[in-house]
């Protein structure tokens, strides 16, 4: 149980604890102004897009839409599936919440929950207030935003061919989230597989041409995560018991 000490519950020890995020938000999200603005949006319209969302990879697929002039319900579809976690995430932080977090402040700060803060604020050795939650999401918002900014406005100043590398930085993040996972599962790994192969179907097949790129890659992850989840076997439980007959020869 989290300990109810207000000591590390303040404003400044959640700027303090957000500084790192807020410095990988401004290299990641550079990336996403470069994209944004290829995809057609203006400058001032990419700096919108982070200032109302938080959200590295629905912003990516939702930008990606818009760019291929994709369906209101693509979008909604997309940001949906792709967003529901942050829900999930903020239900698990509210059950280590003081009474300092009123009905009005969930709300509010929800906004703010994106992995790494839920990941920082459940890692905390305190319970956590209204305080510390906006402090620890002040600097990683602005790190977006600013982020965003410097890539929209430089994205038309920097080379060509500089511009096309930055702008791939950002699936380099999400490739580098799920290789590590990959290796210790093979289960995630022909999740991972199925998905990359219904989306070059999806792409490349004719007959799916009217399904939008970035629409395509969320139906791929649904089919393929469903697949994984209630068809394929569990391999979490044999690799537990092969870890734990090593340590048995081991003693």
């Amino acid at each position: 149980m989290a300990n109810n000490s207000v000591s590390g519950n303040t404003w400044a020890r959640g700027v303090k604890d957000g500084v790192a995020i807020a410095l990988g938000y401004l290299s990641v999200s550079f990336s996403f102004g470069i994209l944004a603005v290829s995809c057609g949006l203006n400058w001032w319209q990419a700096v919108l897009v982070s200032v109302c969302n938080l959200t590295s990879a629905g912003q990516v697929a939702g930008v990606g839409i818009m760019g291929a002039s994709g369906s209101l319900m693509e979008m909604i579809i997309s940001q949906l599936v792709i967003n529901i976690r942050y829900s999930l995430m903020s239900v698990s932080l509210s059950q280590k919440t003081d009474s300092s977090m009123t009905l009005f402040n969930r709300a509010l700060l929800g906004f703010g929950i994106t992995d790494e803060i839920f990941g920082v604020s459940m890692a905390a050795d305190h319970d956590i207030g209204k305080h510390y939650l906006s402090g620890l999401i002040f600097l990683p918002f602005w790190g977006w935003t600013l982020g965003t900014l410097l890539g929209a406005v430089l994205g038309s100043i920097l080379p060509e061919r500089l511009t096309t590398s930055l702008s791939i930085g950002i699936y380099g993040m999400f490739i580098a989230i799920v290789l590590p996972v990959t290796r210790k599962s093979k289960r995630i790994l022909i999740v991972v597989m199925m998905s990359v192969i219904l989306s070059l179907i999806l792409r490349y097949v004719s007959i799916f041409s009217f399904i939008s790129g970035n629409f395509a890659t969320v139906i791929s992850a649904v089919i393929a995560a469903f697949i994984g989840a209630f068809i394929l076997p569990d391999d979490t439980k044999s690799a537990t018991e092969a870890t734990q007959l090593s340590s048995n020869k081991e003693i």
